[in-house]
């Protein structure tokens, strides 16, 4: 059964009160009531602005390029700011050049990167931290999901329906064993923030609207909807899947491979033209559509960010108990290539201006209850830790922080990250089988992905940013990193080179030590409530930001593109 939306109720004795209009007050009194609690218990506000609109403009992309000491040049930024791969018509590649800021945030407005924090990390122990990240905010000790109990009965954003229970093709099932429609995949995580040795570790999983979870029957079927992800797959990727098995065609009605009869298929062509079960008809009456490089519309996102728990008998890090924040997305229309054209242009003339003078502030449509929306059909929500590491709703201004990576980059696959990069194993026991939960298998002993590079041609992708930033981030902080892969002179090491492509937990993993001071150093943010400011975990403060940036400021560095 696929549930797209759970209801509980919160407050009994407000339902069947006579008048529909009082009940229906009562009921936004108390959504009402439970924001305002959290603001005055966290010293947030929901709706209004603090600190700044331009948080989309992420705390990363104020580094400085240059190292002023050995004048070294570094470039980071070519791993968001690229030329998209149509129909991602947004080619942001000339922000590796210049820092093309709006004016209201030419001044650095996160100041969290500045901040000392090695004091309160100082004073935390090894056991306190490791206790808290073991201890789970999101389940009960009952296992139910704590934030359905305690969001309002009427909240109209999403409710978190995920069980975190797979089977062995990562479906995830609730505690009466019911498929909740979520499906857990592996993939290669995205270059620098987002590499467990700058503070976190993470999931994503993928849920497809109710016609791709049933047969013409409307029923059920974990075949038809398995199929319609690995369709859904060499659609996004463009690109041919290959299948674990052989599919009878004519049991679909569909040519999977796109060879111009009804066979057995080994592979799914990227031209395959129809999806299977319900979704086929659906798509035949145009109630849901198809196009490469394009999710379906309703296709839903859930993104765990974690703290990094250590594991003494593997001596290595895994995914904490405790999130950091859950976040959520849905494609809520679907855009034809023009459209996404169409606002492609519309960015590049006004936020992403070429004199950064003429730079706007973006603005998105939507608020903190229901998310907020891109101009391509998606919308985002999420729920962060409040003052005593429980999930709370992330405020507006929070938000805003999601929309600039899922909106304006050149990057992105139909705004999102992760499924682009999907391992594609078809063996369940093989090591890059990728429909599955880091917790059923980690990323220990897998191979480094090579990746085409426009102007530099098919190289090693880890390798090559390190390479090209010379550091494990964008802030070049790493210094654990910059130990392990770099002597001295600053030179790479071939010889850590060479390992690192048959294993990216060599640089993706850090030490013990580290892992527990990036958790100390967030923890630390927590108890601030300062989000806004910054959501990086750096104890000490950064050297490599910029406080400020000069008009027309240009990066010194060399165009890399990838694809």
């Amino acid at each position: 059964m696929h549930k797209n939306t759970i209801l509980f109720t919160l407050f009994p004795l407000f339902i069947g009160c006579g008048n529909n209009s009082t009940t229906s007050t009562l009921i936004e009194d108390v959504k009402q009531s439970y924001i305002q609690n959290l603001e005055a218990e966290n010293n947030i506000s929901y709706d209004d602005i603090v600190n700044t609109r331009g948080a989309y403009i992420t705390s990363m992309c104020y580094t400085k390029t240059k190292d002023e000491s050995t004048g070294m040049i570094s470039n980071s930024c070519y791993s968001c700011h690229t030329k998209g791969n149509i129909p991602n018509y947004y080619n942001d590649t000339f922000l590796q050049k210049e820092y093309n800021f709006p004016f209201e945030v030419m001044k650095n407005p996160f100041t969290n990167l500045f901040k000392d924090r090695s004091t309160q990390v100082a004073s935390m122990s090894d056991m306190t931290i490791l206790n808290y990240v073991r201890e789970s905010n999101y389940f009960s000790s009952e296992r139910d999901i704590v934030l359905g109990k305690e969001l309002p009965s009427d909240w109209e954003g999403y409710r978190p329906d995920c069980y975190f229970n797979f089977d062995d093709e990562g479906f995830d099932k609730d505690k009466d064993g019911e498929y909740t429609g979520w499906r857990s995949f592996r993939y290669y995580p995205f270059l620098g923030t987002f590499w467990p040795t700058n503070g976190s570790t993470d999931d994503v999983l993928i849920r497809l609207d109710i016609p791709f979870t049933q047969d013409e029957n409307k029923t059920f079927d974990k075949e038809v909807y398995a199929l319609n992800f690995s369709i859904v797959e060499a659609l996004v990727k463009q690109k041919d899947i290959i299948l674990s098995s052989g599919i009878d065609e004519n049991h679909y009605g569909v040519d999977i491979d796109h060879n111009g009869i009804l066979g057995v298929a080994t592979y799914i062509s990227t031209s395959i033209e129809s999806y299977v079960g319900l979704a086929k008809s659906y798509l035949e009456e145009e109630k849901i559509h198809l196009a490469p490089g394009l999710f379906p519309e309703n296709t839903e996102f859930l993104h765990s960010v974690r703290y990094l728990d250590w594991n003494d008998d593997k001596e290595h890090i895994e995914l904490s108990a405790r999130m950091k924040e859950l976040r959520y997305a849905k494609k809520y229309a679907w855009k034809s290539y023009g459209e996404i054209q169409r606002a492609a242009e519309s960015e590049a003339k006004e936020s992403l201006a070429l004199d950064s003078s003429e730079a706007k502030i973006a603005l998105f449509r939507g608020n903190y209850e229901e998310g907020l929306k891109n101009e391509i059909g998606w919308i985002y929500q999420g729920f962060i830790e409040d003052k005593e590491g429980k999930l709370r709703p992330q405020t507006h201004e929070e938000t805003i922080g999601c929309m600039g990576c899922h909106s304006h980059l050149g990057a992105t696959t139909d705004s999102t990250f992760a499924f682009s990069r999907k391992f594609e194993g078809t063996r369940k026991d093989s090591h890059d089988y990728g429909w599955n939960h880091w917790s059923q298998k980690g990323l220990s002993g897998t191979k480094e992905p090579l990746v085409v590079y426009m102007n530099h041609g098919e190289k090693y992708e880890y390798s090559f940013y390190l390479q090209n930033n010379h550091s494990g981030n964008e802030f070049r902080n790493n210094d654990e990193v910059e130990d392990k892969f770099f002597d001295d002179n600053g030179s790479i090491k071939e010889d850590m080179i060479e390992k690192l492509h048959n294993d990216i937990s060599l640089l993706l993993f850090p030490s013990k030590e580290r892992a527990l001071v990036l958790n100390k150093g967030y923890k630390v943010m927590v108890e601030e409530q300062s989000y806004i400011y910054g959501r990086d975990a750096n104890v000490e403060p950064m050297e490599n930001v910029y406080n400020e940036i000069e008009e027309g400021q240009i990066t010194d560095i060399e165009y890399v593109i990838v694809r």
